[in-house]
């Protein structure tokens, strides 16, 4: 008898959840005493409902017929520790997540205990409990569907007039923990998921729509931030450090997430959530901030850098896939600056009205619409017969007020034509970006002049079989489809134009708007066409603007004119002369190799079916971020760089008979495959000191080793050179540079020429 009452209790059993729902009931107040065996009986029970929830039904059954729900509030209320609190939200938590049966999940919202906790006031001073709370809320959303989130509302006339998950999660949304503002952005989708037409109207009504613009203003922050990290890491170059580029490339991350998370917002199919991302997109970052940092000038007021403006175009344009706001974005490229700051806030430093609306003040004839000054660039148009003759004009001065009446589509072109290598790349990927968008209208395109030929093709194919007549004209004529002078834009840019005059006071100028999508065109062949003539630009960023020309240009020269022919002549035999000199320099045996795999490399990149690099590309291009593919250190374009500091023979100024060797390796060391040791740690092959000093008995003798030593390096160059006149036809240029370049002298001190490769 004595035995069978000792007998201990099966734990997983309904006797012990009813034993320690019976202990629970009678607890009036938690303190130090019975704190343990209250959480104790907490976790049981949470144990206990899962169990049951996959074994037996009884087990939920008691728990409703007990209300053992109102006993967790009860506890909660008459508690007088952290601890307890803590137990209560990881006990329901975990409780949420893994019900299965849909009933039990609905009698757990069905009630207000689940609000209660939801708006309870706990002391989220403590870390710890706020990360069990967010949890809680986190676990709620998961198991929202257009049933359960009608249990967690309160409504009016069928309107929602109170979700306390929803205001109490975002008021979380911008902690400073980014774990804290990851589960609120979870919770948030999973609201706008659900599809329930009520809730949406609520999550966008006053004042809960403030959340969107917040996020931007959030955004806003996040980007400034990159901008000074990324600003003060370029004036401090010396100091670089692993840690720099973590808190960089991390900075990005953040900031992709954050459009990422725009993107799944609007992915949600909430039509008025869609016209608020893209009207506080424009109003708080873009006119404000993106678009005036594009000037080569100072603008009081904008906070940002034009590479972190052009990364962050490209970056809403990729990601966020709204079309009203690719085409605004678009059409505000065709607005002057001073458009965009007076309304805005900002203005230019120094700034006067000496020449404003300098093209609005011209009168709208054929002679004004002859030339379009791009900054950089002028087309005349005047014999529209035949292609548009293109020039360079002088760069603007630093102090031409007239600058701010430049469009942002110049400013972008004048980044392609004489901006530094991240401006470049930053021009480039925008007009990529835009190339590849797919939310953007193509008669958008043509008016930016970056509409691919294969697509003029198709459309003028299309207008020929639908028989208008300019559309048969052009297709066979010898302009290879260009658009000619007087084709009415789209409807969809005119669109965008009036939208962004009513709604955002932004007027474009007349004869940027109106000039032909055709000279447009040429303005962006003409830059492009520069930007291959340019020998201070790195050979990865020559890539992307290949990639760029070959989607403009596929089939033929039909669109080059004979200036573009000339320069792109004149800049291959530069090239071609610079490489043969290399010849003449200390590493011709690797000229081949190296030539061969950046041949490649160049070819997979400009044939590929889209830009090989990311926007973030523009912000890690330098040496100072090399981790990304495509730009590292271990490049042979990089190793070209330092070809001519690893190798000086050479005799000492001051001992006429030692002479100085500096031994290279055959191949470049960082290209030889990498052996692995121990605790499979790569392991490269150690080189030799390769300095080496030689002593001679005289002077002669040390002269004579000299000799010898440049003659066979002469040897080597001659047969290098040999082979690369087939593959570069380089008979002419060998023929007019034999007399200036010759063997080397052996002279004490023999230079090379600098290498350009």
């Amino acid at each position: 008898m004595w035995f069978s009452f000792w007998k201990p209790r099966d734990r997983f059993s309904l006797d012990e959840l009813r034993y320690l729902t019976d202990q629970l009931v009678k607890v009036q107040i938690v303190n130090e005493v019975n704190k343990d065996f209250v959480i104790e009986a907490l976790r049981s029970i949470a144990e206990l409902i899962t169990y049951g929830d996959q074994h037996d039904s009884t087990f939920f059954e008691f728990f409703m017929e007990k209300q053992v729900m109102g006993e967790f509030v009860r506890i909660l209320k008459v508690s007088r520790t952290v601890s307890v609190s803590l137990q209560l939200l990881q006990t329901i938590s975990i409780m949420i997540q893994n019900l299965k049966n849909e009933h039990a999940i609905y009698y757990m919202f069905s009630n207000e205990h689940m609000n209660y906790l939801i708006t309870y006031s706990f002391d989220f001073q403590n870390e710890e409990l706020l990360s069990y709370y967010i949890s809680f809320l986190r676990a709620i959303s998961g198991k929202l569907d257009r049933n359960t989130i009608s249990l967690l509302v309160k409504t009016h006339n069928d309107e929602v007039v109170s979700f306390p998950l929803y205001v109490e999660a975002i008021h979380f949304a911008f902690h400073e923990e980014s774990m804290v503002r990851t589960a609120i952005r979870a919770l948030t989708l999973n609201v706008y998921h659900v599809g329930d037409e009520s809730v949406n109207r609520y999550v966008t009504s006053a004042p809960h729509a403030d959340y969107f613009s917040n996020l931007v203003t959030f955004f806003r922050k996040q980007c400034i931030n990159l901008n000074a990290l990324v600003s003060d890491t370029m004036k401090n170059l010396g100091a670089e450090s692993a840690e720099t580029t973590t808190l960089i490339s991390a900075a990005v991350d953040e900031i992709e997430d954050s459009l990422y998370y725009f993107s799944d917002v609007i992915s949600a199919g909430i039509p008025d959530v869609g016209r608020l991302i893209t009207d506080n997109i424009l109003q708080l970052l873009i006119f404000p901030l993106l678009l005036p940092s594009l000037t080569r000038k100072a603008v009081e007021g904008v906070q940002i850098g034009a590479a972190i403006s052009l990364y962050l175009v490209c970056c809403i344009l990729r990601i966020v896939k709204i079309k009203d706001l690719a085409n605004t974005i678009a059409a505000a490229l065709f607005c002057p600056l001073d458009a965009v700051v007076p309304k805005f806030g900002s203005k230019p430093n120094g700034y006067t009205s000496l020449c404003a609306f300098e093209h609005e003040s011209q009168p709208p004839d054929s002679n004004n619409l002859t030339k379009a000054d791009a900054g950089i660039l002028r087309v005349d148009v005047t014999n529209l017969s035949s292609s548009p003759k293109i020039h360079s004009a002088d760069v603007p001065r630093e102090n031409d007020c007239c600058d701010f009446h430049l469009s942002l589509r110049e400013a972008l072109i004048s980044y392609i034509t004489s901006g530094d290598d991240v401006q470049v790349a930053g021009s480039l990927s925008v007009l990529a970006t835009l190339l590849q968008t797919k939310e953007l209208d193509e008669s958008m395109l043509d008016s930016l002049g970056i509409l691919p030929q294969r697509k003029q093709h198709k459309k003028l194919l299309l207008q020929a079989l639908v028989g208008e007549g300019s559309g048969e004209e052009q297709l066979f004529s010898s302009e290879s489809g260009s658009s000619r002078d007087g084709v009415e834009f789209g409807s969809e840019l005119d669109t965008c134009l009036q939208k962004l005059k009513e709604q955002y006071g932004v007027v474009c100028s007349f004869l940027e708007v109106r000039a032909s999508p055709r000279v447009h065109r040429f303005q962006v062949l003409d830059a492009l066409v520069s930007l291959f003539c340019r020998s201070n630009i790195s050979a990865e960023t020559l890539w992307d603007g290949g990639w760029l020309l070959r989607q403009l240009l596929p089939y033929s020269q039909a669109e080059f004119n004979s200036h573009h022919l000339k320069l792109l002549n004149d800049s291959y035999k530069n090239c071609a002369s610079a490489l043969l000199k290399e010849t003449r320099g200390i590493w011709p045996d690797l000229l081949i190799t190296i030539l061969s795999d950046e041949w490649k490399r160049c070819k997979r990149a400009i044939e590929a079916s889209s830009p090989r690099k990311e926007p973030k590309c523009i912000l890690l291009s330098s040496p100072k971020f090399s981790s990304e593919d495509g730009i590292t250190s271990d490049s042979s374009f990089v190793a070209g760089e330092r070809m001519c500091e690893l190798v000086k023979p050479k005799v000492d100024d001051k001992h006429s008979r030692w002479m100085h060797l500096r031994i290279r390796p055959s191949t470049f060391p960082f290209v030889e495959p990498a052996r692995y040791g121990a605790y499979g740690k790569a392991k490269t092959k150690a080189l030799v000191d390769g300095r080496w000093t030689l002593a001679f008995r005289d002077e002669e003798s040390c002269n004579s080793a000299l000799s010898m030593i440049l003659e066979e390096i002469s040897l080597q160059s001659n047969e290098v050179e040999r082979r690369l006149k087939p593959l570069l036809d380089l008979e002419t240029i060998v023929e007019s540079s034999n007399s200036s370049l010759g063997p080397p002298k052996a002279t004490s001190s023999y230079s090379t020429f600098s290498n350009s490769l």
